[in-house]
Formats: C-alpha cells, sequence, structure tokens
C-alpha cells in the first residue's frame, strides 16, 4: 500500500479473490466466484471450506452410510484361542496358516490393550484344525510385539521364512523368523528399519530378505495421520526392500493397504482401503512397478490373498469404515468377504462370498482359502473356519 501511495495514486477499496491467495486447486474451486474484503475474511471462508469438504471427503472415504446385506455360509465356526484380532493370515503350500494377532493400531479398540501380540499356527489338513501359539526365539523383544501384515517366503532348500510387520511403541519394523516345523516355532533373524518404512501395513516376500511394503500413512504421528485420511491427501506409497537397494516403487494412493503377488509373479496387486480399490502393477525385473490397471470397488478391501491354483484374489472388507472408529456395542463394525476372478480381464467377476452385520466377525480384515476351506480374520476381533 505504501508504494501505491508513493505513485500518487488513490485507492478507494480492495478486493481479494481467491486466486490472490496460496490456496489448493479445489479449495479455489470451492470458493471460484466469491469477493473477500480482507484477507482475514478469505482465510476463514477457506478454513470453513476445508472442514466441510474434509468432512465429506472423510465419510465417502469410509463409506460411513453404507449397511451390508447379509450372505451367509453354512459351515463354518470360530476359531478356539483367538480373541484379540487375526490381522493378517498366510497360508503354506502344505496347509500350513500362519494368523497374526493382537494387533493395537492408533484410533481402533484392542480388547487386550495391554497383552503383547502373537503369530497362531493352524494345519488346516487335520480334522479338525485348531489354532496353537508359536514360540518365538529368546533374544526377540516380546513384550513390545505388535504383529500386523504378514508374508511367507519359502527358500530353494526348502527353508520357511515368515515376515512380520512390527509396531513396537507405535514405530514400524520388519520383523525375519525362520520357521522351524519340527517343534512349531520362530527364530528370529532381523529387525529390518529403514527411512522409507514409516507406517508399514502389509508386506509381500519376493526372496529370502527382500519384499514389497505398502506405508498405508504417509506421517506416523497419529493426529497427523488422522488428519491426512480426514483431508484425503494421496501420500501414502510402496516401498521395495532389499539388503543392497531400497527404494519407492509407486505412490499417490490414499492408504495402500494389502498386497500380494501373482502365481506367476509378474503382478503385484495393491489396495488402496480409502479408495475402495485394487491395483495392479506390473513388476519388471529392477523391482519397480507400473500401474496396469484398477479395480473399483464399493467397500474398504483390507489385505489380499491369492489362491496359488487358480489366481483369484480374496480379501476380507470393511463395508462401513466409519464404524472400525467408533466403539459402540450396539452398532458394531461390519464383515465382508470378496473374491476377485480374473483380475487381468476387461471385466472381472466380483462375488460377495460371505457378509454379516458384526454379530458374528468385527471389522474382517482378511480372508484366504485352502483345499475347500475359508479362513477369515479380523483386526482385533475373532477368527471364522469355514468349509466351503
Amino acid at each position: 500500500m505504501g508504494r501505491i501511495a508513493n505513485l500518487g495514486w488513490t485507492v478507494h477499496g480492495l478486493v481479494l479473490v481467491p486466486s490472490d491467495f496460496y490456496l489448493s486447486g479445489p479449495e479455489k474451486d470451492g470458493l471460484r466466484g466469491q469477493h473477500f474484503p480482507s484477507s482475514d475474511t478469505t482465510m476463514v471462508a477457506a478454513e470453513q471450506w476445508v472442514t466441510a469438504a474434509g468432512a465429506d471427503v472423510y465419510e465417502n472415504r469410509l463409506n460411513a452410510t453404507r449397511e451390508v446385506d447379509p450372505v451367509a455360509l453354512p459351515n463354518c465356526h470360530l476359531i478356539k484361542g483367538i480373541e484379540t484380532g487375526s490381522e493378517d493370515i498366510d497360508i503354506l503350500p502344505n496347509g500350513l496358516a500362519f494368523i497374526s494377532s493382537g494387533l493395537k493400531y492408533p484410533g481402533l479398540k484392542s480388547f487386550a490393550p495391554d497383552k503383547p501380540g502373537e503369530i497362531f499356527l493352524m494345519d488346516l489338513n487335520e480334522k479338525k484344525p485348531k489354532a496353537s501359539e508359536l514360540r518365538i526365539s529368546r533374544g526377540f523383544d516380546l513384550g513390545s510385539f505388535n504383529p500386523h501384515g504378514i508374508s511367507t517366503y519359502i527358500d530353494k532348500d526348502d527353508t520357511v521364512y515368515l515376515f512380520v510387520v512390527n509396531h513396537p511403541h507405535q514405530k514400524s519394523t520388519v520383523e525375519l523368523f525362520k520357521f522351524m516345523e519340527d517343534d512349531n516355532s520362530l527364530v528370529h533373524l532381523k529387525t529390518i528399519r529403514h527411512d522409507l518404512l514409516t507406517s508399514v501395513n502389509d508386506v509381500v516376500a519376493v526372496g529370502p530378505d527382500s519384499f514389497y511394503a505398502t506405508n498405508d500413512h504417509y506421517f506416523s504421528d497419529f493426529i497427523l495421520m488422522f488428519l491426512e485420511m480426514y483431508l484425503g491427501l494421496t501420500w501414502s506409497n510402496v516401498v521395495y526392500y532389499s539388503p543392497k537397494e531400497v527404494k519407492e516403487v509407486a505412490a499417490g494412493f490414499y492408504s495402500a493397504n494389502g498386497i500380494n503377488i501373482s502365481p506367476d509373479k509378474k503382478y503385484i496387486y495393491i489396495a488402496d482401503i480409502l479408495d475402495h480399490n485394487v491395483h495392479v502393477m506390473e513388476k519388471h525385473a529392477d523391482w519397480n512397478l507400473t500401474h496396469v490397471k484398477t479395480l473399483q470397488l464399493d467397500t474398504l478391501a483390507d489385505n489380499l490373498s491369492v489362491d496359488p491354483d487358480t489366481g483369484d484374489i480374496w480379501t476380507g472388507c470393511h463395508p462401513n469404515g466409519m464404524k472400525l472408529f467408533y466403539d459402540d456395542p450396539d452398532n458394531p463394525p461390519a464383515s465382508e468377504v470378496l473374491r476377485i476372478q480374473n483380475i487381468l480381464a476387461e471385466q472381472p467377476t466380483v462375488t460377495r462370498v460371505y457378509a454379516e452385520n458384526g454379530s458374528v466377525l468385527q471389522g474382517t480384515s482378511v480372508a484366504t482359502v485352502y483345499d475347500g476351506k475359508l479362513l477369515i480374520g479380523t483386526v482385533f476381533h475373532r477368527a471364522l473356519y469355514c468349509e466351503l
């Protein structure tokens, strides 16, 4: 204003428009056509728009108004001994199923907040399979064990490695174990930390010490994570890790969650839980990924499992994600299982195999099959065994 006065000009009024401020594209669109007498009124209007738009985005991303229609399976029962979650499940070709349990995740309830997490094992070849806790070798910090996504890898010498996403003290690590089938135990080999592994949700192993990992948020602080989700920021990514190289290989997700690989090892599947879709990425020799297609869904897909015989993708889903964050015993989070066939086809077949309102299972996060048997896991609740 002083410089204008020095020119001898008389200023009769100053009108500000959204383009005069550093606002995001959506903010400018939301305020377009309006005029404001001062910077303060402009910023107040912008803040009001962000609050309203953020609420809409937040509710849409969480499917806040959706109710699920029930789809029953006749031969199912709850798995005894699993009471505090079965967030992820991975089954070996011989029918041994690993189950991660006891996840404590920011903003979500826990039925045993002070109890360390566990890894269970089930032999699906048994007539009546039971879940038993795997013993973990000495030297590993069991007190802070907080397991999330898991993945197995069988080496050329038939050694079985188990990769476990862990959140000790709300940090992110990947724990590498060797499975000892003789005494049903896990030998801890090493803890993997890296600056690019900031908020890890799931992993898919591609070697005895290498994997792809999803970061479901850019931030690791709970308040900032919530703000990131509330504003609909697409800052989530996928990282490739090996001892020789660590790099980002895919980005631009609202919240990259479950990840898995096709039976022929050519494609990587990634669930963006807040964008209600599954991405198909081509895997290259240098481990980089390129986008092939996106399958849009009407639900929040969590972990992804791949049938090694058919290539079908099975996913545990959250029909209404809002219910996960509100501890209402009269309105619990529902459960849903989808089967995706021929995902590379122009029109894949998506079948709702199981769905219910939370009276049996709350917050389904994974579904996986073996020899006509279906295991359904949850973020913090129980687990279901079904015979198809």
